[in-house]
């Protein structure tokens, strides 16, 4: 069987950052877990100091060398010194960046279509009460352990020895179905019909996409708790409230009213 590439797709994260062999279905994991070389700087030092940073004007500190998707030196706690921290902080931004974007388009498209009257449907803080007829709750929370439970651990195993949940036989027969470009990158016809970031500079911009977007999706879900919170309401009517009377129903009188 040719060598290729693989990973565990079953995943949606896994460091961006992880470099080194390329792994194939008969690697031992006991070799995969020991080829990942340290990651060095892909950057001059002219061309890192001159580079983007979230401040004008300010030096990136010297373990955000430039090489991470994203990467506009913003570390004002020095989070990532390690760089066993910094891989980890990699996967855990990477997963909440796509829950965020999964919660703002489904808060988004339920809240406009309870708001037009098309669904009767609840504001989707309230949403978690609910009672289905097809299923009790403790059925689906039963369920929705067992299946987040399951991917967990092998996202899980995947980020302790890369490459590892793509081997023949890990994933009921259907590796190749899902296989991606890198661990955390799923593909294959299942993840990526389109046959999007095939080459490596296509998905260089589409790893850069990703994380802005998922870092903007993570401010709106803080800004959705807020308005909760404090309005009572979804945020398609507070968008609607704010545009009917702009003067006077803004972020300021809202948090003054309450």
């Amino acid at each position: 069987m040719a060598s290729k590439v693989v990973s565990f797709s079953g995943s949606w994260l896994s460091p961006s950052s992880v470099v080194g062999k390329r792994y194939t279905k008969s690697t031992p994991l006991s070799s995969a877990a020991t080829v990942i070389p340290p990651r060095t700087s892909s950057l001059r030092p002219a061309a890192q100091s001159q580079r983007a940073t979230w401040l004008p004007g300010l030096e990136p500190p010297p373990h955000l060398d430039g090489s991470l998707s994203g990467d506009f030196g913003f570390d004002p706690l020095g989070l990532g010194e390690d760089p066993k921290d910094l891989k980890w902080y990699v996967q855990a931004e990477l997963v909440h960046c796509r829950f965020a974007m999964a919660g703002v388009a489904g808060i988004l498209t339920t809240d406009l279509l309870r708001v037009t009257g098309i669904r009767d449907l609840p504001v989707w803080y309230e949403a978690g009460a609910v009672k289905f007829e097809f299923a009790n709750t403790s059925t689906l929370f039963i369920i929705q352990m067992l299946l987040m439970g399951f991917v967990e651990t092998k996202r899980y195993m995947d980020y302790v020895t890369p490459g590892s949940q793509a081997m023949e036989g890990t994933f009921f027969g259907i590796e190749d179905a899902l296989e991606g470009s890198e661990p955390g990158y799923p593909g294959g016809p299942l993840l990526n019909p389109l046959g999007l970031a095939r080459d490596v500079d296509s998905a260089r911009d589409w790893k850069l996409k990703e994380i802005k977007n998922g870092r903007l999706a993570m401010v709106a879900m803080l800004g959705f708790f807020v308005q909760a919170n404090i309005t009572h309401t979804g945020p398609v009517e507070n968008l609607i409230a704010h545009v009917s009377d702009p003067w006077h129903k803004t972020v300021i009188q809202s948090l003054v009213g309450s």
